[in-house]
């Protein structure tokens, strides 16, 4: 089956630019509103869409990220909510809608029913920042039944063997972590992403999008240099969170100006 991420970043491309993949949690504030700034980021820009369910125990998240799916959580999130968000979303937009999951709430809803309710929301996939390719026999049997992308995370301390099997495993693009952006260790971050994303490519992987830390048009930029895509997520979450929706659209904006490839 034919994979709409690839897709997206494959128009993304052809139009002279990298992609720009915007993260947003499910629900928050509240479910309606998340659903108007979703809808927003992608008219603004954004080429895939991350959408991350509220978790209880968000231990791979930042600060920003944990109280804003708080928030949702106090504010009656619920699991079924994530599917009526997507369905609600894909109606208005074509952008592809990735959720990006913790793996326990997966497994407790049945990995079979989740990949169903998934599909006949509209979504796209499944990014797992905390199940490796080894672990997800489940999940990769059940995306291939389905045609939905699975995409798992690659670092800079993978080791070759490894980063050979996420290859192998991941559909739609390859979640290349990074921590760029921190002061003070910018040229050292940004070496170690290139380097993985040049890694990467070694193994055969088709489209590496790199991720975490990264917050304005310039880093945007800076990562499309040597990669295919560029993931941002707190500087979003921030912009709804301290101006709403129409700040969201700004931001979203901005960011995907960055996407272009320079001569």
């Amino acid at each position: 089956m034919t994979s709409r991420v690839s897709a997206a970043i494959d128009t993304a491309h052809a139009a002279g630019r990298g992609a720009f993949v915007g993260y947003l949690p499910a629900g928050y504030p509240d479910v309606a509103t998340s659903i108007e700034a979703i809808v927003a980021l992608a008219e603004s820009g954004a080429d895939v869409i991350e959408l991350g369910p509220p978790y209880s125990d968000p231990v791979m998240d930042g600060l920003v990220i944990q109280e804003a799916t708080q928030t949702a959580l106090a504010n009656g999130f619920r699991m079924r909510d994530l599917f009526t968000i997507i369905r609600e979303v894909t109606a208005r937009t074509d952008v592809p809608v990735l959720v990006m999951t913790y793996w326990n709430l997966v497994e407790q809803y049945g990995v079979e029913r989740y990949a169903d309710d998934l599909l006949a929301a509209g979504g796209a996939g499944l990014i797992t920042p905390d199940i490796t390719p080894d672990a997800a026999s489940a999940w990769i049997a059940v995306s291939e039944r389905t045609g939905l992308d699975r995409v798992f995370l690659a670092a800079p301390t993978s080791t070759d063997e490894r980063l050979d099997m996420i290859v192998r495993a991941s559909t739609g693009f390859v979640y290349t972590v990074s921590t760029m952006g921190i002061t003070g260790e910018r040229a050292q971050l940004d070496a170690a992403a290139r380097g993985l994303v040049e890694r990467l490519r070694a193994h055969g992987a088709a489209h590496a999008c790199v991720g975490i830390g990264i917050s304005n048009a310039e880093q945007v930029a800076g990562v499309i240099e040597y990669a295919d895509g560029a993931i941002v997520g707190t500087a979003l979450v921030k912009a709804l969170r301290d101006g709403g929706v129409d700040a969201l659209r700004s931001l979203a904006r901005e960011l995907s100006e960055g996407t272009a490839r320079r001569a």
